[in-house]
């Protein structure tokens, strides 16, 4: 009897297990996705003056959106500015 409830037991493990690791796959590629698709892009620019605030721009991709927030940063002379993606935002 034992062995039955051990074997059960497992198999729930096992079972819940397989869910949570297709649930990660799935935020993941959509993540993904996200990322490389064109729209509006939500970064956190971090500056070490303490100037760090939460921006959006606009991008065929995420990394084309983060150059063009780069650019900017450094030709309105924040040379100590990095945006960091945080997502897409829905429109």
């Amino acid at each position: 009897m034992k062995f039955i409830r051990l074997c059960l037991g497992l198999l729930a493990f096992a079972a819940l297990a397989a869910a949570g690791v297709a649930v990660a796959a799935n935020m993941t590629s959509s993540r993904n996705s996200d990322f490389y698709s064109p729209g509006k892009h939500q970064f956190y620019v971090w500056c070490a003056s303490g100037e760090s605030r939460t921006v959006y721009q606009d991008g065929a991709t995420a990394d084309d959106a983060q150059n063009k927030l780069y650019a900017s940063q450094k030709a309105s002379g924040k040379s100590t500015c990095w945006p960091m993606w945080q997502g897409k935002v829905s429109s």
